[in-house]
């Protein structure tokens, strides 16, 4: 593909990696932030030290604090803003872009309230006159381990299979590589939701639980996702592919994740508003429990996981107790949601 001028909205540890990835691409990439300090240091030493301490960026990388300056004859857009800000960052981008570009997003949440997509917040807030399809980036990627140029395989799902093929092209190389889906429903249901449950996961570490303590969580939890993902129109495939499992897997297991260390610190005692105070990062995970809570009881879908990390993060449960509570609970077949779903077909 040709040079291509790609504006990243986020200068966040995934979006600064996601930058370096279009950069060895060849293409002219430009991070967008509100911070000017932040700005100054990637354009002034190349480096991002709030979220990488050791890791200089290419020069070529260009930061902005000038929305209007950095949409000024892009190609394409990539959103890599917390959830909670992604509405009013795409008012802004819909107020001051003036040609039509290809709209992509690699943020993973639900917002509050509304219980909506990100790609639905992005199609709402920016005029179709003047976007693509929205394409969704998201798949088992630590930025940690991608700024260092590790191997990455993610997927890039668009309603539109062109546009995410556009996009398969734009970050694809030698060691990070792009499928491509068309189940937009799935892919975000699943980059959202297992950030609950690697709350959930990081909460029995916390608590000194094993191994056979992590299999269970995220498999059982997986069972959850698909069921709430299926009954909002998603193809229960998906889940099991890198969107859904592999992210999953990565989210769930590693003290990369944010959420991770959060359910961590939880299983070890601490508060809630603490470890917000402390990460010094949007802890999706926190957010998209409360959503995803709302949502079950909406669709009448069981979750037990998901409610019982609700409990303990918005109504102060002993963890302990979810723990026994979830154990003892009625007896049922393994794969209930599979039989579930094939009597809805």
């Amino acid at each position: 593909m040709s040079q291509k001028k790609i504006l990243v909205l986020g200068p966040g540890s995934w979006g600064t990696a996601l930058s370096q990835v279009l950069n060895d691409n060849g293409h002219d990439v430009r991070i967008w932030g509100n911070n000017p300090q932040q700005i100054s240091e990637i354009n002034t030493k190349h480096t991002n030290t709030l979220y990488f301490k050791d890791v200089v960026l290419d020069s070529k990388i260009v930061g902005y604090d000038d929305l209007a300056l950095a949409l000024a004859d892009v190609d394409a857009i990539l959103f890599v803003v917390p959830t909670s800000v992604t509405r009013l960052v795409a008012k802004q981008v819909a107020q001051l872009l003036d040609h039509k570009v290809v709209v992509m997003h690699a943020s993973k949440g639900l917002e509050q309230g509304t219980h909506e997509r990100i790609s639905t917040i992005l199609e709402e807030e920016i005029p179709q006159e003047l976007r693509s399809e929205i394409v969704v980036v998201s798949g088992p990627s630590h930025a940690e381990e991608t700024i260092v140029r590790d191997l990455t395989l993610i997927t890039a799902a668009s309603k539109r299979l062109e546009d995410a093929k556009y996009v398969q092209t734009l970050f694809s190389n030698d060691y990070f590589r792009l499928y491509t889906n068309d189940d937009v429903i799935g892919v975000e249901t699943a980059a959202a939701l297992k950030n609950v449950i690697a709350v959930g996961a990081g909460a029995l570490h916390g608590l000194g639980f094993g191994d056979n303590a992590k299999a269970a969580i995220i498999t059982r939890g997986l069972a959850e996702i698909t069921r709430l993902g299926v009954a909002m129109g998603a193809n229960p495939m998906t889940y099991i592919g890198l969107s859904g499992v592999g992210d999953l897997i990565v989210t769930g297991t590693s003290i990369h994740s944010r959420n991770w260390r959060a359910g961590d610190a939880l299983g070890r005692g601490e508060k809630i508003a603490d470890i917000e105070a402390n990460m010094g990062m949007v802890i999706e995970g926190v957010s998209t429990t409360k959503v995803a809570y709302e949502l079950a009881q909406m669709l009448k879908i069981d979750m037990p996981i998901v409610n019982a990390i609700y409990h303990v993060i918005y109504e102060d449960a002993e963890i302990k107790d979810s723990i026994i509570q979830l154990m003892r609970r009625e007896g049922r077949p393994e794969n209930e949601y599979i039989i579930e779903i094939k009597g809805k077909n």
